[in-house]
Parts: C-alpha cells; sequence; structure tokens
C-alpha cells in the first residue's frame, strides 16, 4: 500500500481527485470538510441519547455516544498528527511528496473518530446482541429462512460498524435519487472500516488478526466496499470477496476508541461511586507514573478535580506512547504484515487490563445497567418482531396495516423503493431500528405495546 492513494480525497461514489494547487495549505481541506459533514448529519445528532456506558443517564456529566464520539475524535487527531509528524521526520521522501501529511493523518482519523459510533443501535453494545438474539430466534425463522448464509449471517450477528458504513455511504431512495450518504472522501471511509471484511469469511482465510474479530459491512454495500477498497490501494487478505487488509489509520482510529472508552468510562465509574474514588485515583496514578520528586504544583481538595487532571495527563502520555508504536509498526502495517492492537503494546497494559476489569465488575455489570440492559432485549425483539409482521403480511390484521404505516418511508419498500428483496426489506427495517434514541426505542415500544398513549401533538 502506499501512502498517497491511502490519502485519496476523492469522494464517494466518483469525483476526482482534489489537488491541492499552491504550496499553502487549504484554508479548509477535504477531511476537515469530512468532519463537519458528520457533525452536521442527523445520524451523528443522535448519539446525544444513545447509551455510552450508563443507558438513559440521569445526571449531566456521564458521557453519551455524542460526548464519547467528539473525545475519540480529539484524541484521534492528536495521534494522527503525532505519528504522522513521527513518519515525515523519518522519511526525508515523504516529506517531500506528501508536506501536509501530518495534518491531513490527524484530520482523517478525527473525522473517522468522530464517526466511529454513528451506526450503533440503542442500548450500547447491548443493542447489537438485542437484534442478533431476535433474528436468532424462533419467532424470526419464518423471515430469515428464505435469506442466503451470508444475509442471516448480517442479522444474526449484527455489527454497529456496518450499520455505520451503511449510514456513511447509503442514501435512501425516498428521499433522493443519489446513492452518496454523507459523500465523504475515501481516505475517511477507509480509515473508519477498523474491520474490513464481510460477516462470513472461511475459516482457513483468517489470520487472527485484530481487523477480523467483527466485519465491516453488509451484504447491501459489499460492492460498495470493494470500490472504495480498490481505490485506496488495501491489500486484499485472501480471495474471500470484501476481505481486505486495514487501511494503516484505522489503527489509529481503533487505538483513540480503546483509549476513551477504558479511561473516560473508568472515569465515569467513580464519578457515579460504583467505583471506589480511592482505589481508581490511585490505579490512574500508577499508570500515570510520576517520579516521586516531581514538584506539585498544586494541593488537590477535591477528587474528583485531581481525576480530571490525572486523566488528562495519562491520555496524554498514552497518545504518544501509540503515536511512537504506530511509527514503529507502519512499514509493516503498509505491507499488509502488522495486525494487531496497538494498545496491547502500551507500558500500562497490564493496569489497562486492571482498569477494564474494575470496569467490567462494577459498572457494566451493576443493577441499574443490567435492567436496562435487560429491558433492551425485549424493547428491540418486540419492535422488530411487530414491524416484520406487518412488512410481509400487511393485510393480515387492522393493527398490522397501522403499524406498518408508522414506519416512516425511507425505511420500507414503498415507491420507488417497491421490488426489494426480502433480505433488503429486513435491513430497512433494521436500519429503522437501529437509528432510534434508547428513549424513542423505549417510547414507541410502550406505545405499540399500548402501555402508554401519546400525550397530544
Amino acid at each position: 500500500m502506499t501512502w498517497e492513494r491511502l490519502l485519496s480525497r476523492r469522494r464517494y461514489p466518483e469525483q476526482p481527485q482534489l489537488h491541492v494547487v499552491s504550496d499553502a495549505a487549504p484554508v479548509r481541506g477535504a477531511f476537515v470538510a469530512d468532519y463537519d459533514r458528520v457533525v452536521f448529519s442527523s445520524a451523528f445528532r443522535r448519539l446525544q441519547r444513545k447509551t455510552q456506558v450508563m443507558p438513559m443517564p440521569e445526571t449531566d456529566f456521564v458521557h453519551t455516544r455524542l460526548t464519547h464520539s467528539l473525545e475519540t475524535a480529539c484524541v484521534g487527531r492528536s495521534l494522527g498528527r503525532m505519528s504522522g509528524r513521527l513518519l515525515m521526520e523519518q522519511d526525508e521522501e515523504l516529506a517531500q511528496q506528501l508536506p501536509y501529511f501530518d495534518a491531513d493523518c490527524g484530520d482523517i482519523v478525527a473525522a473517522a473518530c468522530l464517526a466511529h459510533d454513528i451506526g450503533n443501535p440503542p442500548f450500547g453494545h447491548s443493542g447489537e446482541d438485542a437484534i442478533s438474539s431476535y433474528f436468532r430466534s424462533p419467532a424470526a425463522e419464518p423471515f430469515v429462512r428464505v435469506l442466503s448464509p451470508a444475509q442471516r449471517a448480517d442479522l444474526q450477528n449484527f455489527e454497529g460498524n456496518a450499520a455505520g458504513f451503511r449510514v456513511l455511504t447509503h442514501t435512501y431512495a425516498a428521499h433522493s435519487s443519489g446513492s452518496a450518504g454523507l459523500g465523504l472522501t475515501y481516505a475517511v471511509l477507509g480509515a473508519f472500516t477498523k474491520y474490513p471484511r464481510p460477516s462470513v469469511v472461511e475459516d482457513h482465510d483468517k489470520t487472527g488478526g485484530v481487523s477480523e474479530k467483527k466485519y465491516g459491512h453488509f451484504q447491501t454495500e459489499a460492492e460498495r466496499f470493494r470500490h472504495v477498497a480498490h481505490d485506496l490501494g488495501l491489500l486484499p487478505k485472501s480471495d474471500e470477496a470484501g476481505f481486505y487488509h486495514r487501511h494503516p489509520l484505522a489503527f489509529l482510529v481503533e487505538a483513540a476508541d480503546d483509549l476513551c472508552y477504558r479511561i473516560i468510562d473508568f472515569e465515569d465509574g467513580l464519578k457515579l461511586g460504583l467505583i471506589p474514588h480511592h482505589e481508581g485515583l490511585e490505579l490512574l496514578r500508577d499508570m500515570l507514573a510520576d517520579d516521586p520528586s516531581r514538584p506539585r504544583s498544586v494541593e488537590w481538595r477535591d477528587w474528583r478535580e485531581e481525576l480530571g487532571y490525572v486523566r488528562a495527563r495519562l491520555i496524554g502520555k498514552l497518545v504518544a506512547e501509540a503515536a511512537q508504536l504506530f511509527a514503529q509498526h507502519a512499514p509493516a502495517m503498509l505491507r499488509g504484515e502488522y495486525d494487531a492492537s496497538l494498545i496491547k503494546e502500551l507500558s500500562c497494559w497490564h493496569e489497562l487490563q486492571q482498569v477494564a476489569l474494575l470496569s467490567v465488575e462494577r459498572l457494566y455489570r451493576s443493577r441499574p445497567v443490567l435492567q436496562i440492559e435487560a429491558a433492551g432485549f425485549e424493547v428491540l425483539g418486540g419492535l422488530l418482531d411487530a414491524f416484520l409482521h406487518s412488512i410481509f403480511d400487511p393485510a393480515a390484521s387492522p393493527r398490522s396495516r397501522k403499524l406498518l404505516d408508522l414506519i416512516p418511508p425511507q425505511f420500507r419498500a414503498v415507491g420507488p423503493q417497491l421490488g426489494l428483496s426480502a433480505y433488503e426489506q429486513i435491513i430497512l427495517l433494521t436500519d429503522y431500528v437501529g437509528s432510534l434514541t434508547d428513549q424513542n426505542a423505549l417510547g414507541l415500544y410502550r406505545t405499540i405495546k399500548g402501555i402508554d398513549l401519546p400525550k397530544g401533538f
């Protein structure tokens, strides 16, 4: 792979390559424009009411998917720029060929980080499990039995990353005759795709790499992803269609996400009182590993303020270390010979594992989280089941016809979308259910079950 192709400014689906026509850096480059397009999208805005740690939080300081995505983008920008600058210092030819390489890397990674959770359904990762569980259940058998093995795998192992790629590249026929989604550059779409493979891959083609543990596109976007991969020059991993080595900058997107959710979710657990703050702060201080002789500029009177200070310095330290690791492994990434997690090579990986263990035990498995996530299985499964019956047997009852009318037109086969296959209709419905916020999903479920009625207009 070559950096010149990997940093393609062409926009999906097909627009001419944009070139810098002067020695001065553009005021607003293509990758900054990508960042802005994500910010102004309705799918990104809905993340403000989707679960990060605590479903439907009642306090202001707990992170949502929106604040997590913004913070991950900040970390990703720093990672990208530091890594790019290190590579330029190591390779004079690269610095001459791509004089804005460090800034471009930072902007690409920031935009991809901003969008990295844009396809996540309600109730966080539990929502993915809820959708998968429904499509594996006997209730869904009448709808999935006619699908191909790959199509069933898309639904029975539902993946927010694949849903995100669809959000970024798909335009609904009921909205427009176009098909560009947000019209992002190929470089950002490549960096966004942490798992460049379909849902079904032959076992003998797998290598056990980190980029293979999930999948990155549905069958509906298979040809679209192959087009992006070809434009970027991604190396195929096997003869399997749609199975590629990662865009190198995807390793930085993954590292930014890993650092943010591990450390900042942990911070939320301390502030919620689910993890003892003395224990948590001590662990973070150990990771920071300050020299005991280092002078202290202030005396902390509030542990929450010290927590913010330690967290900020710790992330800064780990970003610098991860950038060094990326620069070290970048040549192997370009050859398709590196497929591991950067954070596992950090000097404090053992402590990060302790942080993760405490978060799982005290935060992710706390009673309020488990109760709401359990309810999410009922909510999402109930919505899918009710609406699938209305789509595939709308004349069965007046209730089915009314439910069908509740689905927005872009999410059902009406008008220009008539004639869609069963798989495409089911994917449209999962688009709808996945796009709902936690509160929207719960409210819609309660309404169609007759538990609550609308309060008026």
